[in-house]
């Protein structure tokens, strides 16, 4: 089992930055992949960024390559995303996920995660 806490969110205007952090508790041993997903009102849920917890390998959505960056404190049991150069479009509620590692890669698909924080919310004004 895993427990997820997300904070940080909140309101900026385009070209601002915020950090989301997610802390992680339970089962903080095992490899997993842990992932920021988003979703606007009226849309899918999406991956931003996933990390492997294992070998640190990141995927970024194209939308967010070059402006977000994903990253891990294994002595806080923590995943950060940074969020730099925000846009109106990316307003959005923030979840914080995490699977248990299988296969060669991890996941981008939301199905795919039986973690989830409760979200924190971004808003980007123009």
């Amino acid at each position: 089992q895993v427990r997820l806490v997300e904070s940080g969110g909140g309101a900026v205007q385009a070209g601002g930055s915020l950090r989301l952090s997610c802390a992680a508790s339970g089962d903080t041993y095992s490899r997993k992949c842990m992932g920021w997903f988003r979703q606007a009102p009226g849309k899918e849920r999406e991956g931003v960024a996933i990390i492997d917890s294992g070998d640190v390998s990141t995927y970024y959505a194209d939308s967010v390559k070059g402006r977000f960056t994903i990253s891990q404190d294994d002595a806080k049991n923590t995943v950060y995303l940074q969020m730099n150069s925000l846009k109106p479009e990316d307003t959005a509620m923030y979840y914080c996920a995490a699977r248990f590692f299988r296969g060669k890669v991890c996941s981008t698909s939301v199905p795919d995660y039986n973690y989830w924080g409760q979200g924190t919310q971004v808003t980007v004004s123009s």
